[in-house]
């Protein structure tokens, strides 16, 4: 099966109205995208966008506080629950008009005036919650784990935690969003990793290291990834979730044709 790539349009032409990036990407060649939750007002238009420029949309994030501010997620702080519960049913709304099935649920970070148990425990319910939403309407909820090393103290650091907190929601459609880049920086041994949580992995995400640049400009060797990837039958998109290393984003994806991957099923418009 070929893969499918989705570029990520909160990192890729970031500093662009919405629906610019969203006429970018077309334009670029793709026939997907994926972005993190763009605000109450710009997720209004997303069902229109994805519609006018034929994107699927491939991932939307829930809520996830001020990214910008060091926020990493809501689930786990109990003070700020209902800001997230609020937003399921938009999100899930959203997704539905736009034929997505997969939404990221960032657990969030460390915080010390709450007992480790308490906030695991107001995560895991939050989560199950949302499960619970997404279920009616065909949807998977994705937990993923983020690196320490940039993003401060979050909970969810490695593929096993991961692995382990959505299991223990005990829901089914709760899964995992492996972020290459992250799990480089936290635990390496992609391939093998990859391989021992296959049955939980539902999306993917990549972007190189150092430096969070696009494949090709540092230490992994993303040739052996996409062609592991292949072997394993993954069906689902690869967000594009990097920042380009130089130049605008259109310049940035050479690294797909010098791999032989295809931008697209759909031609350039």
């Amino acid at each position: 099966m070929t893969l499918r790539f989705a570029p990520n349009l909160s990192l890729l032409w970031a500093d662009l109205p919405l629906a610019d990036r969203f006429e970018h990407a077309a334009r670029a060649g793709f026939d997907a995208a994926e972005l993190w939750w763009p605000g109450d007002a710009d997720a209004q238009l997303l069902p229109v966008l994805a519609a006018r420029w034929g994107l699927r949309l491939a991932l939307l994030n829930f809520d996830a506080g001020d990214m910008a501010g060091g926020d990493r997620g809501l689930a786990a702080d109990p003070a700020r629950s209902a800001q997230l519960r609020a937003n399921v049913p938009a999100a899930l709304a959203i997704a539905r008009a736009c034929g997505c099935t997969r939404l990221n649920l960032l657990v969030g970070l460390r915080q010390q005036q709450y007992p480790l148990e308490e906030q695991l425990r107001c995560a895991r319910d939050n989560v199950a919650w949302a499960a619970d939403q997404a279920a009616a309407s065909g949807c998977q909820v994705m937990i993923e784990a983020v690196n320490s090393i940039e993003y401060g103290p979050c909970l969810l650091t490695t593929t096993a935690a991961a692995a382990d907190f959505a299991t223990r929601t005990g829901r089914d459609n709760v899964r995992l969003q492996y972020d290459v880049y992250h799990m480089q920086r936290m635990e390496g041994d992609l391939v093998t990793t990859l391989d021992a949580y296959w049955h939980l992995i539902s999306h993917i995400q990549v972007a190189d290291v150092p430096g969070r640049g696009e494949p090709g400009t540092g230490e992994i060797n993303y040739r052996f990834i996409f062609d592991h990837l292949d072997r394993k039958g993954y069906d689902g998109y690869v967000g594009l979730e990097y920042r380009p290393s130089a130049g605008s984003p259109e310049e940035s994806f050479g690294w797909l044709e010098a791999l032989g991957r295809p931008r697209g099923s759909s031609a350039s418009r």
